[in-house]
């Protein structure tokens, strides 16, 4: 399932495009990163972090693609963005 994500750039005015139970958007789906093939997020600028992203999360991030991950959702390169810090065991 893909869920299309669309932000104004300048006010970041949030809009659903899909289901109404999706929240709202992050980019012009003509210019959808091919990194994160579930939500249709725009390269940088601006530069987002996960609390920017609606929606369920952890999501995916493709490595193989130029320019992979521009944001930096996926930090451990695992292949899933906007994950839970993990705990540690004592």
């Amino acid at each position: 399932m893909r869920i299309l994500l669309y932000v104004s750039l300048a006010a970041f005015a949030f809009t659903a495009v899909a289901p109404a139970s999706v929240p709202a958007a992050l980019a012009d789906p003509q210019r959808c990163h091919p990194s994160y093939p579930d939500y249709c997020i725009a390269p940088p600028p601006p530069d987002l972090d996960c609390p920017d992203i609606t929606g369920p999360k952890p999501f995916r991030v493709r490595h193989d693609v130029r320019g992979a991950d521009p944001h930096g959702f996926d930090r451990d390169k695992d292949g899933r963005a906007c994950e839970p810090p993990r705990r540690r065991r004592s």
